[in-house]
């Protein structure tokens, strides 16, 4: 049966790495997730087959925890998709707390086992990654779903706090590898959860996406910790790939932003910046105006961000697309790494109402030819279309790699209102000469102009 086991536990990892490779394109993503879940039922149907396991619970884990996935699943919006995942990674840093936990529970003293200092080194670390991750995460939910403040929260010492929990949690840490002591479980514990809060209340909500993506890798090396503690291979193989894998895109994501990881952790974007002042007034544009700019119009790019998302926008954007194509324009969708609050927010907005996939254009790629663009049309993005980022040395985004949408013919800015983005960062686009704003929402917006071309 162990050998068994163990080489089904092979079949789960080589699917999972598989599943990974594919959803790298996204003409396989879809069968690569599917592919990846294939793999992961059969590591859990296989490990039930093990001996000594309390059914009962496992079966009542099951059912809870099937039932509230379901639950939100059906519920839960597009808008509310980051919040979502930042959960889902809290969650699973918790649950390798447990294990680390039970583990040292079960068995207090890990001298009889065949690596003791490995196996209290595998339950510390399990615990101290699973309750950075779930406190963060928490926090992370809190900024995103608009219940505290999105901005960075900061306050004096707050580094130095930070350094001193940290230096604690590793001499405390090391105790409890030569003592296995109850009070430096505890205390490691309560530093770790403590250590989540204080590391993400300082980051603005600019660099959310960035810190989605770091705590869903920390959940992985959580996972893989608590693979350790058990010594289940699955566990280990499945938490090694999500830690690499976000790993690699947190730095994709640092690298569009023109930042490295410590700055995006340390560096309180959306705090208090030296901006220069935006001069001149935003320029307000109907819908039919916008019509009969857009009937002329050859080539047409629309930049989505969280506005779209928002306003559940993505299939009238399809259609106007669309109606655009058959007047003779040609048509793309330029999306930032970070547009949107997590990692292919909008991508995968625009894969579900069936946009394309040859015309969603990575930035770059639309920055080669934004000054031949006859409209670009923003709708909901802020930052990564923000001038500040190349003019002004100021701005807390200065150097950052933007969609250069202001170099466009005529611009549409599509928002809601006069207000400045998640960041807090006033965008200087929206009063250029080349700038029009529609403003209302979104969907009603775009709706607008389909109307207008089938009338």
């Amino acid at each position: 049966m162990e050998f068994l086991i163990n080489l089904s536990y092979i079949v789960a990892s080589v699917l999972f790495i598989l599943g990974i490779k594919m959803l790298g394109s996204a003409d396989t993503a879809r069968k690569g997730n599917l592919i990846s879940a294939i793999g992961m039922l059969l590591a859990v149907v296989v490990t039930l087959l093990e001996s000594e396991l309390d059914y009962p619970w496992i079966v009542a884990g099951l059912l809870i925890g099937g039932a509230a996935g379901t639950v939100w699943a059906k519920r839960v919006q597009m808008t509310g998709m980051p919040e979502l995942v930042a959960l889902l990674n809290g969650f699973g840093g918790f649950a390798s707390l447990l294990v680390g936990w039970a583990e040292y529970a079960r068995d207090k003293d890990f001298a009889a086992s065949a690596y003791p200092t490995f196996t209290a080194f595998a339950v510390i670390f399990a615990i101290l990654v699973g309750g950075v991750t779930f406190t963060g995460s928490l926090v992370a939910y809190l900024k995103l779903s608009g219940k505290m403040s999105g901005s960075a929260m900061t306050f004096t010492g707050q580094k130095a706090i930070n350094a001193v929990i940290l230096v604690v949690l590793i001499m405390v840490s090391a105790v409890f590898i030569v003592t296995q002591s109850d009070w430096a479980l505890y205390m490691i514990i309560a530093l770790a959860l403590a250590l989540g809060i204080l590391g993400v209340i300082p980051i603005g909500g600019g660099d959310m996406p960035v810190v989605i993506s770091f705590l869903n890798s920390f959940s992985g090396i959580a996972a893989s910790a608590a693979g350790f503690v058990i010594f289940n291979n699955v566990l280990i193989v499945a938490g090694c790939l999500v830690g690499a894998s976000g790993i690699i895109l947190t730095v994709i994501m640092c690298k569009a932003m023109n930042r490295t990881l410590v700055n995006v952790l340390f560096g309180s974007f959306g705090g208090s910046g030296k901006s220069a002042a935006v001069v001149g007034e935003m320029k307000a544009i109907s819908t039919q105006d916008a019509f009969f700019i857009l009937e002329a119009a050859q080539s047409v790019v629309f930049i989505p961000g969280y506005g779209m998302a928002v306003a559940q926008a993505q299939h009238a954007v399809k259609e106007l697309g669309s109606l655009l194509e058959n007047n003779g324009a040609e048509v793309r969708y330029a999306i930032h790494p970070v547009a949107g609050r997590m990692p292919g927010h909008m991508n995968v907005l625009l894969a579900e109402s069936d946009v394309p996939y040859e015309q969603l254009c990575e930035m770059d790629d639309i920055n080669a030819i934004i000054e031949n663009v006859d409209v670009a049309i923003i709708i909901g993005a802020n930052d990564v279309v923000n001038p500040a980022a190349a003019e002004d040395e100021g701005s807390p985004i200065y150097g950052m790699p933007i969609i250069n949408a202001y170099k466009a013919r005529t611009v549409f800015a599509l928002k809601r209102g006069k207000g400045a983005g998640f960041s807090g960062l006033e965008n200087s686009l929206f009063f250029r000469d080349n700038t029009r704003m529609i403003y209302g929402d979104a969907k009603e917006t775009i709706t607008g102009l389909v109307a207008q071309f089938k009338g």
